[in-house]
């Protein structure tokens, strides 16, 4: 299956609800740190990665050194590193039975992305939540519960 298919990539971001971003920047005009923010403005909860920043508070949510630190579960990883600093990352996520892996523009790892699609992930590589959203019109997330 094509890791940018348009129907599997609308179910995806219609069935997620938290997501771990990795490589969450503190600095607005960052790539990162705005598609923080859309994706919280559309109701989904975004964890920050970051082991530069872990401890300090991010768009009101607590940034986290990795995906094992994380408190909860995720449904998807979504990150935002260069490509050769992916491959930890990729088996974090397999460890954890994240079931999807979103690598942004530009951040393409193939042998990371088989290995996951191998341990039954799914991976969408080389694309953006945040442009992908209004291109499939995916509704907001409904709002969560305390």
């Amino acid at each position: 299956m094509s890791r940018s298919n348009p129907d599997r990539m609308r179910q995806i971001l219609e069935s997620v609800r938290t997501i771990a971003l990795v490589g969450a920047s503190d600095k607005a005009h960052r790539p990162s740190h705005e598609v923080m923010s859309y994706l919280q403005s559309r109701g989904y909860r975004v964890l920050p990665v970051n082991p530069k920043l872990a401890g300090q508070t991010l768009l009101g949510e607590t940034v986290y050194p990795d995906l094992a630190a994380l408190p909860v579960a995720v449904d998807m990883v979504d990150l935002f590193l260069a490509p050769e600093r992916t491959g930890p990352v990729i088996d974090a996520a397999i460890a954890l039975r994240v079931p999807v892996i979103w690598l942004q523009i530009g951040v393409i790892n193939e042998d990371g992305a088989a290995k996951a699609e191998a341990a039954g992930l799914t991976v969408i590589m080389d694309r953006c939540p945040k442009q992908e959203i209004p291109r499939l019109g995916v509704a907001p997330v409904p709002c969560r519960t305390a």
